[in-house]
């Protein structure tokens, strides 16, 4: 949040009125009457500044969004938020307490999604397919959701519909998990090749062997 000082009109409305009257009383034809003038009119805009200072208002910080430089990637980074953006407010608009919490997390775990993009580039291939093929669908049936349920008007076909959605958010939940997931599989497999190695260099040094303090006595 940043806090800014947003000044009162007042003492500025107030100046133009002391001016105004002071020419109607006084007639400027001396330098002394421009000066009584100037004085009059700094004493009314201090006093009114003191009477009516202003008000210090919050605003909400906007930071500007983060990139990676390369041109596609940014590019699905951003088509990427403006979804989340997009299921955020479906989300938000949903009722039923259970079925906003499966959107809510489907949310946010495409949030991790394209954040793990944004900081290993890598995945880019791997994200594309899910922005392309699934996140889509997600965004409509959400949507879907939305349009139904505030329809107000009770019935077997929206009924049905809704109950349909709500069974394929639980799918999808479980795919957004283990597509997040998948994308771990190379960090995974470069630290099993890590600690394999690091377990190979201790057994040829022998500090695994459970007589190396002995031998070492």
């Amino acid at each position: 949040m940043i806090e800014i000082n947003r000044k009162s009109v007042i003492p500025i409305y107030g100046l133009m009125i002391v001016w105004v009257l002071y020419c109607l009383i006084f007639r400027l034809h001396t330098v002394w009457s421009f000066v009584g003038l100037a004085c009059a009119g700094a004493v009314a805009f201090f006093v009114l500044s003191m009477l009516f200072p202003g008000k210090t208002v919050s605003i909400e910080a906007t930071e500007k969004p983060q990139r990676t430089g390369d041109e596609k990637v940014d590019a699905l980074i951003a088509d990427g938020e403006k979804s989340i953006s997009e299921m955020r407010g479906f989300s938000n608009a949903i009722n039923d307490d259970p079925v906003r919490q499966k959107a809510d997390e489907i949310v946010s775990i495409t949030d991790k999604i394209f954040k793990k993009l944004l900081v290993e580039p890598g995945v880019y291939t791997q994200v594309k397919r899910f922005a392309d093929f699934f996140l889509p669908t997600t965004v409509k049936l959400l949507d879907s959701y939305v349009k139904f349920s505030q329809s107000g008007i009770g019935g077997e076909n929206i009924t049905s519909t809704l109950e349909r959605i709500n069974t394929a958010l639980d799918t999808t939940l479980v795919s957004y998990r283990k597509f997040f997931d998948s994308l771990f599989e190379n960090q995974a497999l470069d630290i099993e090749t890590d600690i394999s190695v690091l377990d190979t260099m201790l057994k040829k040094e022998g500090l695994l062997d459970p007589d190396f303090e002995k031998k070492n006595q």
